[in-house]
């Protein structure tokens, strides 16, 4: 099975256009940028001539003794052995943080050779530039590749379904016919989440004995990363920081503290650790907002953050709760007080928007999940696990600012009443699609 994804587009926009620079694909291990630029290539090139600097270190000898392209070209057409013709061939660099020389030979690729289309992949990079490692600056594309989102899965597994919620152009409530079984779909995805071998193992051999496998050999492959990459003395505390976040999510004040993660742990002990981890893609860390106004990165409050993961199928195995909550009712939503319904819409609203979400808090009384930043609106969004929806802090916050829109996500129907729009958890990732349905009706 081979899902397809919305980021494909942007791929063949990058071919398209006149000016081209090498692409740089960003993200997690597992998120898919291999397959994606593999097929990418066997769809819309002649050939692919493809180097892994982490498979074959040899590679990076090359690019050690020149930078003239054309030389370097040479010398990668005798090991690929075919030709490698402009426009026609796709090379392919993964793997590229492994090879610094590499990544910054593609400012000469773009300067000197631009008829060559050279797509990158690295899914630690952001930990070797955190090192000080130079960066082409201005010289490439860059796209992020995400964990599958729940309607490129829903697009794989109920066509007909996926494309309802395509041609919804009304916040009306969808009808029960619909809406029920887009409601077990979603509990479907929490299961594998967003990491597409566990996708896959789900939704075409329907083993989920699979799936919880292909998660944890991906959890086991990260804790590989932690230790052959990470500075020996943070190892320990990076591997304290990933698994203590289902229990920081769990809390009902969700604000991250290191004591949770270890005892007797201090930030400044601590922060090359969450740092790591950040850098690797694998958490998001959300501040606090001292004040929703614009633009929201000048209110942040440093000392207060909460941490997400970067799929939610992975928080749910990290937290040990098993697949079969998908067959008892509501109960996947509200374990961890919603921990994992959380995790899911942040990751569905970082796809959309250009600016980090962050979360509001008014002393001990109340807590907006996020608040978004859309265009030139500030809105507060909070998230509810199932069809309860009474929500205290989203009140007072109302109370406190009267913004002219807010936004709660639930099991509870699409539907705009006095201001605060209601979305279907499902739906999240409509999200700016429905703002923007919005402000074309007003």
């Amino acid at each position: 099975m081979e899902i397809k994804r919305q980021i494909e587009g942007k791929l063949i926009a990058w071919q398209k256009s006149k000016k081209r620079k090498p692409l740089l694909l960003r993200g997690a291990r597992q998120v898919g940028k291999t397959f994606l630029l593999k097929r990418f290539g066997k769809t819309n090139f002649s050939n692919i001539a493809y180097f892994n600097f982490e498979e074959q270190p040899e590679l990076k000898q090359f690019f050690l003794q020149t930078k003239d392209t054309n030389r370097l070209l040479e010398n990668l057409t005798l090991v690929h052995g075919k030709p490698i013709e402009p426009q026609k061939t796709l090379i392919i660099f993964d793997e590229i943080q492994e090879c610094n020389e590499a990544l910054n030979s593609l400012k000469y690729f773009n300067e000197n050779t631009p008829q060559y289309a050279i797509a990158c992949a690295g899914s630690l990079l952001g930990v070797a530039l955190s090192k000080g490692q130079s960066f082409p600056v201005g010289k490439v594309d860059i796209l992020q590749v995400q964990p599958l989102e729940f309607l490129e899965f829903l697009s794989a597994d109920d066509p007909a379904l996926f494309d309802y919620l395509e041609n919804i152009d009304k916040p009306e409530p969808l009808p029960d016919i619909f809406f029920n079984p887009l409601v077990d779909k979603l509990k479907k995805y929490f299961i594998c989440g967003g990491m597409p071998e566990a996708a896959v193992s789900l939704l075409e051999e329907k083993d989920i004995d699979k799936t919880q496998q292909v998660l944890q050999n991906i959890l086991n492959a990260y804790a590989l990363d932690f230790s052959k990459h990470a500075e020996a003395k943070d190892v320990p505390k990076i591997n304290h920081i990933f698994s203590s976040v289902p229990s920081q999510l769990a809390r009902e004040n969700k604000k991250f503290l290191y004591q949770a993660a270890q005892p007797g742990a201090r930030a400044r002990e601590y922060e090359n650790a969450l740092l790591w981890l950040a850098d690797a893609g694998l958490l998001y860390r959300i501040f606090r907002t001292s004040k929703p106004g614009l633009p929201l990165s000048a209110y942040d409050d440093l000392s207060a953050f909460k941490l997400y993961l970067l799929d939610v199928g992975l928080l749910r195995r990290l937290s040990g709760l098993h697949p079969s909550a998908i067959s008892e009712g509501n109960r996947l939503f509200s374990a961890f007080k919603g921990a994992l319904t959380e995790n899911f819409v942040l990751q569905h609203l970082i796809s959309q928007l250009e600016t980090t979400p962050r979360y509001w808090t008014s002393g001990a009384q109340a807590e907006v999940d996020f608040i978004i930043q859309s265009g030139n609106e500030v809105i507060p969004a909070e998230v509810k696990s199932d069809e309860n929806i009474r929500s205290r802090s989203l009140t007072l916050y109302h109370q406190q600012y009267n913004p002219p829109l807010r936004i709660r996500y639930s099991l509870q129907n699409l539907r705009l009443q006095d201001g605060l729009l209601n979305i279907p958890v499902f739906m999240a990732g409509y999200t700016q699609k429905l703002l923007m349905l919005l402000n074309k009706s007003k």
